[in-house]
């Protein structure tokens, strides 16, 4: 089905979908996180530049996610 097509009910439960699946996948990530900020710690090793500049991109892309599903929620809103 096109985009164009979609209703806004059919949207609405695919971005519910994405956001279970991305809220599943966040828990996880987050437990590997943790997981490497222990050993890194325990090691006492360096890491390259690269890993913050990355870091610093996601907390971005998900700063933009936050955002985007405010604006879902504000238009939703205004139908009122």
């Amino acid at each position: 089905m096109d985009r164009d097509e979609l209703t806004v009910e059919q949207s609405l439960d695919a971005l519910s979908e994405a956001v279970g699946k991305a809220a599943d996948d966040l828990r996880a990530t987050r437990a590997r996180l943790d997981q490497e900020r222990i050993d890194l710690a325990s090691r006492n090793t360096s890491v390259t530049r690269d890993v913050v500049r990355n870091a610093e991109r996601v907390i971005d892309k998900l700063r933009e996610a936050d955002e985007a599903l405010n604006d879902v929620f504000k238009e939703l809103q205004d139908r009122e």
